[in-house]
């Protein structure tokens, strides 16, 4: 009888969630908001919160919220840096926040982040199917990293800062043989490496 190892062999890089909002204009050709909110349980950057931003409603530019800088700076150099080079610039600010988070992820989820300056709110609605993302590590080209995560996709979402609603749509599509969009809960979302 054959055996199987039941564990990982990479190295955890993180664990925690990492869900996001991509909207796009009514064509569906130019992105008009890309959000990427973490919540960190473990990493070497440590726990905390991270939400990178750009949007019509920042002028395009990239902001940074996090209640852990070192944890920030850890993800713009070992994952963002691959996701979405616009998020990796270390020399941006980051602007010190509060998250907290309401809802039940059958209805409705929203996030909040709330700085000195803005109060951002990210909320999801109209739930498809759950299912599980795996990608081994090594497999994507150019990502050393292998990520399992649960995926909650939403047919739509809404984002706003300081009560400005960012304009755009969701984009539904497929991934692999699933239903999913643009805008997504990943929880229970590891990321390990060789």
């Amino acid at each position: 009888m054959a055996t199987t190892n039941p564990t990982d062999p990479n190295k955890i890089r993180l664990t925690g969630e990492n869900s996001f909002i991509r909207l796009t204009d009514l064509s569906g050709d130019t992105q008009t908001t890309r959000s990427s909110h973490w919540r960190v349980l473990w990493s070497p950057g440590g726990a905390g919160h991270v939400l990178f931003l750009q949007s019509e409603l920042t002028d395009d530019q990239v902001k940074i919220y996090s209640d852990n800088i070192a944890l920030a700076r850890w993800l713009q150099d070992e994952i963002e840096s691959l996701l979405y080079p616009d998020f990796a610039d270390q020399s941006m600010p980051i602007i010190d926040a509060e998250f907290g988070k309401k809802g039940d992820p059958t209805t409705f989820w929203t996030e909040t982040i709330t700085s000195d300056e803005d109060e951002i709110a990210m909320t999801w609605h109209d739930f498809m199917e759950p299912y599980m993302l795996v990608v081994p590590a090594g497999s994507a080209t150019g990502r050393p990293h292998g990520v399992y995560s649960c995926f909650i996709p939403a047919r739509k979402a809404q984002l706003t800062i300081n009560g400005d609603v960012a304009s755009g749509k969701v984009v539904t599509d497929r991934r692999g043989d699933k239903d999913s969009s643009s805008a997504c809960l990943a929880w229970s979302e590891t990321w390990v490496r060789p």
